[in-house]
């Protein structure tokens, strides 16, 4: 694919190749938009924020669930050469007067529900844009359009963004610290879309389901940037809860999700066949073994087809020629289930500072325990200390308005990834853990919490979450929240049941897959949920590690022999 100047250039190109495709759908509330529909609405939307002041360079932030809008009018704030920053919809009026004033947004963009926030932030906005009708303190899309000038040139506009221009600042979550804007150029972006599909496989007929937060690299990446480039369908959702009813109806080719995500899935596959009649169970079960030892004859043809489809089929992933997990690291034993199934589920690793993704396990060639190999054009290197260094031109240029942080940041012109990792012979990477939480127990051991906690994931159903605390300490202790889904299939079942014994046993089942010094000696079972951007865990589902042993102190020192020790 040669390299466009600017990510406006490829999507005139797009709208005009495929003008009569469906280019965007909305899941919830109803409606469809060709690309030609979507090109002219851009360019509408476009004239308008210049009517009341967004011009070359200016940001504009976006607090808007999964739906088309979000789409239209970031595309429109990039062909004027300004910067759009989503936002999460978590944020607090304190955390959204944070990125307003860091980025220096005079614009804003967002829906009823979240407006409150916005005008509670405190900063001065030069206009509120509101997308689903009037709203006290906001004008609405066809005030918006309404303004434009009558000297406006779009084409013009569009055609002087060029490759180093910003693309987006997306503002890090952090598991510490106030948020840090990353800025990422047309260049960045295009360089990532051109590595990685280099390696996976994208056609124009493809069709994509949009329902992780917008503020995220990984639904920008795979729900807004990809489909742009390549012509393909994107539909949105903007209520999670309606996932699962999305993806049967949808049926994406491919399909972009976090751990999470796949480890409810099966647990939900798990919980039905814990019902299920003791031929049906015994008879998928056999298939999923034929599939992990490579005996795929005629017999496993056949359970294929009867069997492992239907489940695909039931899951909505039929059509998925491949699934990327990133985000979170993904226990290997839900990635061999999902092999197993027939599914292909690429594991990714990646940071916002890298566009999202730097290694991928190629579909053909999938290794689980690792996040597979460097994307062509990026280059990786360990550091003395095993951290894993990055460079290509997928890495931004730095964090806005932050040049100490941004020194931090690289090693000459390697980026810090701030991850311990390995790397084998054939260049798959594994990922230790992060650097500032690797454990150092009282006897000086070091380990990774999240090797531990991912062992405890795939092991045991019911554990939702789980934080290892062993830091200083003489072992290792574990924090679980139970799976309130998994929960309640257990309830169905055996009501009254009680939980603990089955953690338990998890347990010792993962720490049998442990060295001694790893293995969780000792666990309390807490009330949940731990929800994306509150006290124990960001938007992004990245445990706030101090947070947690700060708010469960009382908790975490009657796991040990002496209360108070540390």
């Amino acid at each position: 694919m040669s390299t466009p100047a600017s990510l406006c250039a490829v999507f005139q190109q797009t709208a005009a190749r495929t003008p009569e495709a469906v280019a965007l759908r909305d899941h919830v509330h109803g409606g469809a938009l060709t690309w030609s529909e979507y090109a002219a609405e851009v360019a509408a939307l476009a004239a308008g924020l210049a009517g009341v002041g967004l011009s070359r360079g200016g940001t504009i932030a976006l607090m808007l669930g999964n739906r088309p809008e979000f789409h239209l009018l970031d595309l429109a704030a990039v062909h004027l050469g300004a910067v759009p920053v989503s936002v999460y919809n978590t944020s607090s009026p304190e955390q959204l007067a944070h990125v307003l004033r860091d980025c220096g947004a005079r614009l804003a963009v967002t829906e009823r529900q979240y407006l409150p926030r916005i005008l509670a932030s405190g900063v001065a906005l030069d206009a509120v844009i509101c997308v689903d009708g009037p709203a006290p303190g906001a004008i609405t899309l066809g005030e918006l359009k309404a303004a434009t000038q009558a000297d406006f040139d779009f084409a013009v506009a569009w055609a002087a963004v060029g490759p180093d221009d910003l693309l987006t600042i997306i503002y890090t979550s952090g598991t510490t610290g106030l948020p840090k804007g990353v800025e990422l150029t047309h260049a960045n972006l295009l360089a990532e879309i051109d590595g990685l599909t280099q390696v996976v496989d994208l056609r124009p007929d493809d069709v994509g389901l949009s329902y992780l937060p917008a503020a995220h690299i990984a639904d920008r990446l795979a729900g807004h940037y990809i489909p742009i480039v390549y012509g393909l369908q994107i539909v949105c959702l903007s209520d999670l809860a309606r996932l699962g009813e999305a993806l049967q109806q949808v049926r994406p080719t491919f399909w972009a999700a976090v751990p999470r995500v796949l480890e409810k899935m099966r647990g939900r596959i798990e919980d039905a066949l814990a019902t299920a009649p003791t031929p049906r169970r015994w008879a998928l079960r056999a298939a999923m073994r034929t599939a992990r030892d490579g005996r795929r004859g005629v017999a496993y043809r056949l359970a294929d087809r009867v069997l492992l489809a239907k489940v695909r089929a039931q899951l909505g992933l039929d059509r998925a020629r491949w699934v990327m997990s990133g985000a979170a690291p993904l226990p290997p034993a839900v990635l061999t289930y999902f092999l197993e199934l027939g599914i292909t589920v690429c594991d990714v690793w990646g940071m916002t500072e890298t566009c999202g993704v730097a290694t991928l396990n190629p579909p053909a060639a999938i290794r689980p325990g690792t996040v597979g190999r460097a994307l062509p054009g990026v280059e990786l290197r360990l550091a003395d200390d095993g951290e894993l260094l990055v460079r290509g031109a997928i890495v931004t240029r730095g964090y806005r308005g932050d040049p100490v942080r941004t020194g931090e940041l690289f090693d000459g012109d390697w980026l810090r990834t701030g991850d311990v990792a390995t790397v084998d012979a054939d260049g798959y990477v594994s990922i230790v853990g992060r650097k500032k939480e690797l454990i150092i127990n009282a006897a000086g051991k070091n380990m990774s919490p999240v090797a531990i906690e991912s062992a405890l994931l795939s092991a045991c159903p019911l554990v939702g979450t789980v934080a290892v605390v062993g830091d200083g300490r003489p072992y290792n202790v574990a924090l679980i929240v139970l799976d309130a889904d998994a929960l309640a299939a257990l309830h169905r079942r055996e009501p009254g049941a009680d939980p603990h014994p089955l953690v338990a046993d998890g347990v010792a089942a993962a720490n049998s897959t442990l060295s001694r010094v790893e293995q969780i000696k000792k666990f309390a079972i807490l009330p949940g949920p731990w929800e994306p951007g509150g006290d124990e865990f960001t938007p992004t589902l990245k445990l706030r590690r101090s947070a947690v042993s700060a708010k469960y102190a009382a908790e975490i020192d009657r796991l040990y022999p002496t209360p108070g020790a540390s």
